[in-house]
């Protein structure tokens, strides 16, 4: 009898069951789902109950050897810009939520220590309540959606959900609310959360992954008291654009161009090699984004590089801006960000989780942000400068946000519950939202167990700021507010 070879052998029983009406037995296809099934993730879901109860989550256990505030901000401050690091501890010193902003590896440290799911999803790793907001999308729109993910990693979704529950405590009582009004906005966002994971996980997928246009947001998390902000903050960020940061921030040179200037502490010219060296790691950028974006960048010349402070957290690492024109002399701005390691990845490895493998740290931000966004900047790519790793994006995109220490009580929750709903959104794009729909279930026992936890780390934090303050006070860490 002639051989077969096992691939014929497939192929034959696979024609011999399409003959008889059987489905047709399909080899395992490596990056897609196996048939036939074998269990549900919604079983397995709710399986995890059995070991991790969700009334767990209201846990909170600050053991002996957890790191002092004060050390904690020294610590994350080497490698940085020596003389930015006062402007960074004045705006972590600011408010309590301020420094929850700029402690984002402290948390992580107090969560490896928390009741885990193991349930990995792309995370944000800095969720707080205020890095949610406004940006335009490739035809002008505005887009509603986490916004910054210097910390992203694949990580348990459960620290995002609880660094945004515990901010939005700290942001209700910086806005004068009462203490049930605090606690009931952290409680709605992980109710949103979970109701919101519920609807993805019974959607069609290809649904379900473009599901809940921003247009529905409101009506979806019931949050129509936030309607006259939103509206006020998308009225600014449409006016939020590289044209205008150009016009406030360069003045025309002799040959027609234009050149940024100094604006110090913020905005400084860097000297003509810095500026070289930054401008020649654009080549490197553009391969980085798809082809299709070359034409568009190929329209414009690079005009004048500027160094630009960044945000609370990342105060003290090297930012750029690059002032690009085109034949008209319109600008575009593209920010050109360092990338440092997350800071949460020494603290997944104490709890247990496998080291990611990060070959540039500007590439894992950019696809971390691509998994969890609906949208995201047509431009977004990376690049290295001097051997360190950059983020590259639009600057001024239309960019637009959410103060949610201003916002009046009865605000909160309905802020809670959109970003709980965005938060389920983004992480349903790597988690399968039936994994942690099972876990989460249908009563309110995670609700009221991360509304527990978010009090009590609210009361932790401030702590923390307390240290912080008198550290500056007593001279040990250098501050400066205002900036």
């Amino acid at each position: 009898m002639a051989e077969v070879s096992a691939g014929t052998a497939a192929e034959a029983a696979a024609e011999t069951a399409g003959a008889k009406g059987g489905a047709r037995r399909m080899p395992r296809v490596r990056g897609f789902a196996e048939w036939p099934t074998r269990g549900t993730p919604k079983e397995e879901g709710k399986a995890l109950r059995r070991r991790v109860p969700r009334g767990a989550h209201a846990t909170l256990d600050l053991d002996g050897g957890r790191p002092d505030a004060v050390s904690t901000v020294e610590e994350s401050s080497r490698g940085r810009i020596p003389e930015l690091t006062p402007i960074r501890v004045g705006r972590m010193a600011a408010t309590p939520l301020a420094f929850l902003r700029g402690a984002a590896g402290l948390m992580a440290y107090d969560l490896a220590r928390t009741p885990m799911t193991r349930i990995r999803a792309q995370i944000c790793g800095d969720a707080h309540a205020a890095n949610f907001g406004l940006y335009a999308d490739a035809r002008g729109g505005l887009v509603i959606d986490l916004n910054d993910f210097d910390e992203t990693v694949d990580g348990p979704w459960e620290w995002d959900l609880k660094r945004l529950a515990a901010s939005l405590v700290l942001a209700g009582r910086e806005a004068g609310a009462d203490e049930d009004t605090c606690r009931k906005a952290a409680h709605d966002a992980v109710g949103a959360y979970r109701r919101t994971m519920r609807l993805l996980a019974k959607l069609p997928v290809l649904d379900a992954w473009n599901a809940i246009a921003d247009e529905e947001l409101v009506s979806h998390t019931d949050a129509h008291d936030l309607l006259g902000t939103l509206e006020r903050v998308s009225e600014k960020a449409r006016a939020n654009t590289s044209g205008r940061f150009a016009a406030k921030s360069t003045e025309p040179t002799e040959d027609g161009g234009r050149r940024f200037v100094d604006a110090p502490p913020v905005l400084r010219r860097v000297p003509d090699a810095e500026a070289a060296t930054v401008a020649a790691s654009l080549e490197e950028y553009l391969t980085s984004l798809s082809e299709d974006r070359l034409p568009l960048l190929a329209r414009h010349s690079v005009h004048d590089v500027a160094f630009r402070v960044v945000g609370t957290g990342s105060v003290g690492t090297r930012s750029y801006v690059v002032l690009l024109l085109d034949h008209r002399g319109e600008p575009l701005v593209l920010q050109v960000k360092e990338a440092r390691p997350s800071a949460l990845v020494p603290h997944l490895v104490s709890a247990g989780f496998e080291a990611p493998e990060v070959a540039h740290e500007g590439r894992r931000v950019v696809m971390g942000q691509k998994r969890m966004q609906v949208v995201s900047d047509i431009l977004l790519g990376w690049t290295s400068v001097d051997g360190r790793p950059f983020q590259v994006r639009q600057f001024r995109n239309r960019k637009g946000s959410v103060d949610p220490a201003a916002l009046a009580a009865d605000q909160m929750d309905d802020y809670g519950r959109m970003t709980g709903a965005l938060l389920a959104r983004a992480h349903a794009h790597s988690a399968d939202p039936r994994l942690i729909a099972g876990y989460c279930g249908k009563n309110e026992e995670l609700d009221e167990a991360i509304a527990t936890f978010a009090v009590a780390y609210a009361d932790r934090t401030e702590a923390d700021h307390a240290e912080l303050l008198a550290a500056v006070r007593a001279g040990r860490v250098a501050a400066e507010t205002g900036v």
